[in-house]
């Protein structure tokens, strides 16, 4: 049986760049750097994480796909956050670019999109929290 989601793949056109925007403005955290004869195999991923984002050198597909509407194409990675107005602030003093003056409430809690140096989109959630009423 299947039991884990290993490696999300974003393609980068300098992996040395993407690297310093996810580990020192999105705050993830390295997980494997290897180069060998077929490449640089890079990772990072979320603290506590399983899931690794694999930083994947491909110019040609960096920030695909390019013809998507970004008011309601999602990024290809959503990154989950308990408190997502507290992290914006955070993350926009470290520089991340978005796509929106602020985060937004949604029908599912929070959101809003974050832009990698390749064009990436990087959708960041806030779950609605359930309600405490007991009905």
């Amino acid at each position: 049986m299947l039991t884990n989601i290993m490696y999300v793949t974003l393609y980068v056109t300098d992996q040395d760049r993407a690297l310093r925007f996810y580990t020192e403005q999105l705050g993830l955290e390295e997980r494997v750097d290897v180069s060998s004869p077929l490449g640089r195999f890079l990772t990072v991923g979320v603290p506590g994480s399983p899931v690794e984002i694999l930083l994947w050198p491909h110019a040609a597909a960096s920030g695909q796909p390019a013809e998507a509407d970004p008011d309601t194409t999602p990024g290809p990675v959503f990154l989950e956050s308990d408190d997502l107005r507290k992290d914006f602030k955070v993350l926009r003093d470290r520089g991340v670019a978005f796509d929106q003056p602020e985060p937004e409430d949604y029908a599912f809690g929070v959101r809003i999109e974050a832009v990698d140096p390749d064009g990436n989109r990087i959708s960041l959630r806030q779950r609605n929290r359930p309600s405490s009423s007991g009905n």
